[in-house]
């Protein structure tokens, strides 16, 4: 790996990292993952996914084999990469407030390992104006700097799929950079969409709030219906069927994951605490699991009754645990049941049993993700809480 590399992505193992170095390596760049998980790094230059994410076992395969795609713990890699990606984001510190320190200290430590002319293109979630205080911090450490925000749209587990398939957003601190990032992404064959970087921080912004307030309004209504003994789906059919205007309402559910929330409180301390619709989303999103105990508690004495969690990760068909409301619920319900038990096909571990053990030791059961594998299971008429509307009989 002495020859010049054409991408080096730091944290290159990850949910975002991969799925982009599989794209540009199947483009033909040479890519190399830095990554400090040495675990994942083994897995990828073994040709094994690390994390569930749809076609990316053979795109892996092919692309090691192929020679245009390794992964490394070793940072000296930066320095022989023409375009460094870094996918570290802005995350929420412990009082709600989004968190400068891990991009800054992501960008110090690069800095060490790069040379001049190197593009930097930052791919996670920012904080307005934090693409131009990289662009700051590296020009004092490298005498200059080429900055770019080029955000990441893709669903997690569908990354591969939809890198290639969307547009891109592209944005640069000076037209030169914003020129090199533009080819850099029309190299995978998509439309690229530019903007100034803090237009572009803001427009990832948005579009992770908006997702989060449009599942808490059918959350909402979830709980507005249920609350009064009417079924929550059959009014939503009459609303939907064979109706265009309300095609995008989505289904009542668990909304979680390592985005929306975060996303939404960042937006909400750009807008200075005023983000009254983030605030509201995030209370009825997060106020969710209690509602559902607490309905269930209506029905059912908890305090002698085992109840059965199905589901533990954060979203269906994916093996992703981090952020999930299975959790809340969890913690929920050791202090109201006699005994929780949690179960779920991608996870296996302490605190886990297989779905035969908790379906036989179960008094009631909540499907809290709604994997495929679950849609078809027998319940033995124990009472189930089904609040995707997922399975073929609604309990």
């Amino acid at each position: 790996m002495d020859q010049e590399l054409d991408i080096c992505i730091v944290g290159g193992c990850g949910h975002v990292g991969l799925p982009l170095g599989l794209a540009f390596a199947g483009a033909g760049k040479k890519v190399v993952l830095c990554d400090i998980n040495k675990a994942s790094v083994d897995r990828v230059n073994g040709k094994k996914m690390p994390f569930l994410e749809k076609g990316a076992p053979e795109a892996l395969k092919k692309a090691v084999e192929s020679g245009h795609l390794t992964a490394t713990t070793d940072k000296a890699v930066l320095s022989r990469s023409r375009t460094i990606i870094l996918v570290v984001g802005t995350p929420v510190d412990e009082h709600l407030n989004p968190g400068i320190s891990e991009v800054m200290s992501a960008v110090e430590e690069a800095a060490l390992h790069m040379r001049k002319g190197q593009m930097v293109v930052l791919r996670s979630t920012l904080f307005p104006g934090l693409t131009r205080k990289v662009h700051e911090r590296l020009k004092e450490r490298l005498g200059e700097a080429s900055v770019a925000f080029c955000p990441e749209r893709v669903a997690e587990g569908l990354g591969l799929e939809e890198i290639t398939r969307f547009p891109q957003i592209v944005s640069a601190c000076d037209p030169a950079t914003l020129k090199r990032a533009v080819e850099l992404f029309r190299s995978l064959g998509v439309e690229t969409i530019e903007l100034s970087p803090e237009e572009a921080e803001l427009s990832k912004l948005f579009a992770n709030a908006w997702r989060y307030i449009s599942f808490a309004i059918s959350n909402q209504f979830f709980m507005i219906a249920e609350g009064h003994g009417l079924d929550f789906y059959r009014i939503y059919d009459a609303m939907t069927r064979n109706y265009p205007r309300l095609q995008g309402l989505a289904k009542a559910g668990f909304t979680a994951g390592p985005c929306l929330v975060k996303d939404t409180l960042q937006l909400s301390a750009f807008a200075r605490n005023n983000f009254f619709l983030g605030h509201s989303a995030m209370l009825v999103n997060e106020g969710l699991p209690a509602f559902v105990v607490g309905q269930l508690k209506s029905k059912l004495d908890l305090s002698q009754a085992t109840v059965g969690i199905l589901g533990m990760t954060f979203k269906p068909n994916h093996d992703d645990p981090r952020d999930s409301l299975s959790f809340k619920l969890r913690k929920i319900l050791e202090l109201e049941a006699k005994k929780v038990l949690c179960s779920d096909v991608y996870l296996t571990g302490p605190g886990y049993v297989g779905t035969e053990e908790l379906l036989a030791g179960s008094d009631a059961i909540i499907l809290a993700t709604p994997h495929s594998a679950y849609r078809e299971l027998d319940f033995r008429g124990k009472r189930v809480v089904d609040i995707w509307n997922f399975l073929p009989k609604k309990a």
